[in-house]
């Protein structure tokens, strides 16, 4: 798969290296002469220049990459770089990073954004799946928030105990993706029980997280 990185920032070599060690062909854009080294990343293609300007991203030729990582520190520029990447070259697939959450609600379908990826969002959702019990956490949102990867680690005396998978009536647009007990990662089968100090993980629509908490005696009447 051919990637292209808009940021050569520790962010975007980061993802660089990563993808390269996968066997997927990187190109990196880096607008700051300063941070062009080829040799931090030398198997991706680097280019020097600025990823919101047209001109330059026809000269590399954005149009033959799959995907685009609009990965650099100004949330102005994600988004320019992920509407012209949608918009202009048909780019099937744009990850952008949204440095300020306050500019998260901007992160989506309009601007070209398939996923939106907050890191200090991910950092709050990851110290409260850490620490919360008995109550549902947003890990990551999917596909232009239609989806929320969510969390509920059910407490030791869940009434829930020993009842069987299939003995959950879950709401439409709800997936029970896996559950974590202890050390173990257990694909959920029908008749596989579940037990106090299981972490659950769904893949639910936003409409029906309020449904989930009250299956689970999350909401408090």
């Amino acid at each position: 798969m051919r990637v292209a990185i808009a940021g050569a920032g520790a962010v975007g070599r980061s993802i660089a290296r990563e993808l390269l060690r996968s066997d997927h062909e990187v190109m990196l854009i880096e607008k700051q002469l300063g941070h062009v080294d080829a040799t931090a990343v030398p198997q991706a293609i680097w280019v020097h220049g600025d990823a919101c300007e047209l001109s330059l991203l026809e000269t590399a030729r954005l149009e033959t990459y799959e995907v685009v990582i609009a990965a650099t520190g100004d949330d102005k520029a994600n988004l320019v770089l992920s509407l012209l990447g949608k918009t202009e070259f048909g780019v099937r697939r744009v990850v952008a990073r949204v440095n300020d959450p306050r500019n998260e609600w901007l992160f989506d379908d309009s601007w070209g954004v398939d996923v939106a990826v907050s890191t200090p969002r991910i950092l709050a959702s990851l110290v409260e799946e850490a620490v919360s019990v008995g109550d549902l956490v947003q890990l990551m949102t999917l596909r232009q928030g239609q989806a929320n990867l969510v969390e509920i680690t059910l407490p030791n005396d869940t009434p829930l105990a020993g009842k069987a998978v299939r003995k959950m009536t879950l709401p439409r647009d709800v997936a029970l993706v896996t559950i974590l007990r202890g050390g173990r990662v257990i694909v959920p089968q029908p008749d596989d029980p579940i037990e106090g100090g299981d972490e659950l993980l769904f893949v639910a629509s936003p409409d029906v997280e309020d449904q989930l908490r009250e299956i689970f005696g999350l909401i408090k009447h």
